[in-house]
């Protein structure tokens, strides 16, 4: 991933995406440039206009779910899951403060 977001910075910098511009880019950083995978990036984005591929890629992430949204299956173990969570407090009985500072207040 360092390699692409390289890649990317050279090109955002106005300069040609090439295996030396990401190897100056990683070094600048304090980052070991490997040449192979430097050499990867640069063949797959060989005549590729970056801009389309950003806007690709971020039509792809909007069909991938993330957290948030709860499928149908997950949905139904929700009531499950508070009934659970219910149980367990009925179970809890109140506690008693306990001196746990050793008589010393953080505010006394």
């Amino acid at each position: 991933m360092r390699y692409v977001a390289a890649a990317l910075l050279v090109a955002l910098g106005g300069g040609e995406v090439s295996e030396a511009g990401i190897k100056k880019l990683l070094d600048g950083v304090g980052i070991d440039c490997d040449s192979e995978k430097a050499a990867i990036i640069v063949k797959e984005l060989a005549g590729k206009n970056l801009a389309e591929l950003i806007a690709e890629g971020n039509g792809k992430l909007a069909s991938v779910p993330s957290g948030g949204a709860a499928p149908a299956a997950a949905a139904g173990a929700a009531p499950a899951a508070a009934a659970v969570v219910e149980e367990v407090k009925e179970e809890e009985a109140p506690a008693e403060e306990s001196d746990d500072d050793m008589g010393f207040g953080l505010f006394d």
